[in-house]
């Protein structure tokens, strides 16, 4: 018999450690190859790590919540043989018997197939993910600081956690007051018995300042013996950081535009029982709206852009995000890579392959990156129009709302008419930093103008 050791694999360019959210398979348990071992979570997305070979796990390093470094061993499986057979991309290594016992459990580490990419050591002797070094040098982390910090991870080292617990903490001990101290933190003695109350920090206008600054005041909440308190979860607090985020960065403007896609949606009526039959899966809509807001993005590659300090950023990919509703209720944004030079059928086999793969936790972080723009199907709530918060680092992101029929004037040779026909509100948000409302508007006018003279003959 030899024993397996199972590290976790890498999961993006910027992906140096997870979360273990829930161990599917016990010690004791026969595993297959393929078969899920344990979820984890990054700060992209949360997938399956699945085992690369067959046999039955002996022990588990890693315990839920805590947190592994890429490379690290999370667990060893023990596999029937001398030594199991080596893939090309395996994320681990064959040991024998007598040399898995002779190594510490959690201590047992083995090099990977690229650590020092992914981890960097300082002069005092700490090892850094790139992950937290970049957090450290956004919020103004002093390397002295850094070495500071109690680490939880494996060795001791500082996670992503560790940095933003600390973070937070010195952000409490810092909360000036008005006469311009550190407030003290509130005794126990001072709340009262039969109330509860959260403190939370609401942005008020100072009057009478001269730079116009908002200040940060105190307030409370109160909570009664009735009311319900949610924590939120790892990925709730993540998107409602990336929103706040989003609104502090960019100043946001909406654009909206009224189509008429009636040609659309008798094309695709016409149509999408022979595609499902062809293809084996349906046909939607959302592939029809990534294939116009591509075309127009070739149209005005302004709007493929991000923002550097003072830099634009002038994309040449264009890869489109498409925000997806998980059954948990939280948001996912998976990308579609070159969007522009995929045609219908390849734009509707991408949004429908993604979509599956997020509604069952399917997706790797690769999936989320890279994006530069964003449509979100607000329509699919029964929403007619929506302002959706733009996902940095983009300067724009569109909603479709319903199509509902509606009356509408019809012009024609002959004079107009009143008609019935299928319209929809699109709204374009983006950052006027950028993108002036002249740009804007005439973006999403060209993607309706798209959408409108859809032709009723088009073979796919």
């Amino acid at each position: 018999m030899a024993t397996y050791n199972l590290q976790l694999p890498r999961m993006g360019e910027s992906v140096s450690e997870a979360t273990i959210v829930k161990w599917l398979k016990q010690p004791g348990d026969y595993i297959e190859e393929d078969d899920p071992i344990l979820e984890v979570a990054t700060d992209k997305v949360d997938s399956d790590v699945p085992s690369p070979v067959s046999g039955t796990l002996k022990e588990q390093f890693f315990a839920e919540n805590s947190i592994a470094q890429v490379g690290d061993i999370i667990a060893t499986i023990e596999v029937e043989g001398d030594e199991p057979a080596a893939t090309e991309g395996t994320e681990g290594a064959a040991v024998d018997d007598t040399e898995a016992q002779a190594i510490p459990g959690i201590d047992q580490l083995e090099a990977s197939t690229a650590p020092s990419a992914s981890i960097s050591k300082e002069p005092t002797g700490r090892f850094y993910s790139p992950l937290v070094k970049n957090i450290a040098a956004e919020e103004g982390i002093t390397p002295e600081e850094l070495d500071s910090i109690a680490g939880t991870g494996n060795e001791g080292r500082v996670t992503k956690q560790d940095i933003l617990d600390y973070l937070a903490r010195k952000s409490v001990e810092e909360k000036p007051t008005p006469d311009g101290t550190a407030e003290k933190p509130m005794e126990p003695d001072a709340i009262e018995a039969d109330t509860t109350e959260v403190d939370i920090m609401q942005l008020r206008p100072q009057h009478g300042s001269n730079d116009h600054k908002p200040s940060v005041v105190p307030v409370t909440i109160p909570i009664s013996p009735q009311d319900e308190i949610i924590e939120m979860d790892r990925m709730r607090r993540l998107i409602a950081d990336h929103m706040v985020k989003s609104v502090q960065t960019s100043p946001h403007v909406c654009s909206f535009v009224e189509a008429d896609v009636t040609n659309l949606v008798n094309w695709r009526n016409k149509i999408k029982g022979a595609y499902e039959k062809r293809e084996g899966e349906k046909i939607t809509l959302t592939p029809i709206f990534i294939e116009a807001v591509s075309k127009a993005l070739r149209d005005f590659p302004m709007v493929n852009i991000s923002v550097n300090g003072t830099q634009i950023i002038k994309k040449r990919q264009i890869n489109i995000g498409m925000a997806a509703a998980l059954p948990s209720g939280n948001l996912i944004v998976p990308v579609i890579k070159n969007a522009d030079q995929l045609s219908l059928v390849g734009l509707s086999k991408a949004v429908n392959d993604l979509a599956n793969r997020a509604r069952n936790n399917k997706l790797r972080p690769d999936d989320t990156q890279g994006g530069t723009f964003t449509l979100t199907n607000i329509g699919a709530f029964g929403n007619i129009m929506g302002t959706p918060i733009i996902n940095q680092p983009q300067v724009a992101i569109l909603a479709v709302g319903t199509i509902t029929k509606k009356p509408a004037v019809i012009e024609t040779a002959h004079g107009d008419m009143i008609g019935i026909r299928h319209m929809m509100y699109l709204s374009l948000s983006y950052d006027h930093r950028v993108v002036d409302g002249a740009l804007g508007g005439r973006f999403v006018k060209r993607v309706a103008d798209y959408l409108e003279n859809w032709d009723m003959n088009r073979e796919v």
